[in-house]
């Protein structure tokens, strides 16, 4: 019991950081001792000597930066066409109801099975990544809008009814800070989901980028390169996350939940 209670005493920062280095000396291990060819997981020392040596490459930071444009640029489009359309559709409902069939047809289709469409539309352009990016990363966004409006206090909406507030100090005062969480929740799911499109836009379609440099880097046989660019699309994606949470909790530092959080 006492042992089980030092480690929960553990903040999480440093419980993460535990779990990553026994992740690392696994990775380093698990090649040396013949379990796996190192022709074909590369042990760890190997993987970051080859991702240092791509830092100073300047082709790593042009696929880098045309990640990051790619993901950037579909994801801000994607979080603008929700939060509109989702406070629209939200707030008129026979809008909501002469869509909603549509929105359940088209949510449920794969963005990978519209790659050839895009294709054939862009070609290899950055523009078919940010179809899909886009495609796939509104719908969290779109929807957690919806389920934010629906959730306004049903006795606060009635009372401002009552006051004869407008409907700009309404959408203000109570839609908003009622649906902020939920919009928050959507961004933090859409960036990840942004990411991990535009990652396989590159691997699949060829559009410049990490994806693309990992799938050169598998088919000439350069498999440290591969594992150390897959590194780097890994931590960018944490990265992604992290900031994410930390916008989500100086957003919302007035709301139970954060407080909750934050004095746990």
């Amino acid at each position: 019991m006492t042992r089980e209670y030092s480690y929960s005493r553990l903040p999480r920062s440093v419980q993460g950081l535990v779990g990553v280095a026994a992740f690392i000396v696994v990775l380093q291990l698990v090649p040396l001792s013949g379990i796996v060819s190192p022709a074909y997981l590369p042990p760890f020392t190997t993987v970051a000597a080859t991702l240092g040596q791509q830092l100073s490459d300047s082709s790593f930071w042009s696929a880098f930066g045309s990640t990051v444009q790619a993901w950037g640029l579909g994801l801000g489009i994607a979080l603008t066409i929700g939060i509109v359309l989702g406070f629209l559709l939200g707030l008129v409902p026979v809008l909501q109801d002469f869509t909603a069939t549509t929105i359940e047809f088209l949510r449920p289709i794969p963005s990978v099975a519209l790659i050839p469409i895009v294709v054939l539309l862009y070609g290899t352009s950055i523009g078919s990544t940010l179809v899909l990016v886009v495609y796939a990363s509104l719908w969290p966004i779109l929807l957690q809008v919806l389920y934010g409006i629906r959730d306004v206090d049903p006795v606060a909406a009635e009372t401002a009814r009552s006051y004869r507030f407008r409907r700009g100090s309404v959408l203000a005062n109570l839609v908003w800070p009622s649906a902020l969480p939920y919009v928050m929740t959507g961004v933090r799911l859409s960036a990840s989901i942004a990411l991990v499109l535009t990652l396989t836009a590159e691997l699949i379609i060829g559009n410049p980028g990490l994806g693309s440099a990992i799938a050169t880097a598998q088919s000439s046989g350069a498999v440290a390169k591969m594992y150390a660019l897959t590194l780097v699309a890994g931590l960018f994606g944490v990265l992604v996350n992290i900031g994410a949470r930390v916008i989500e909790r100086r957003v919302l530092a007035w709301h139970t939940s954060i407080r909750s959080e934050v004095s746990k």
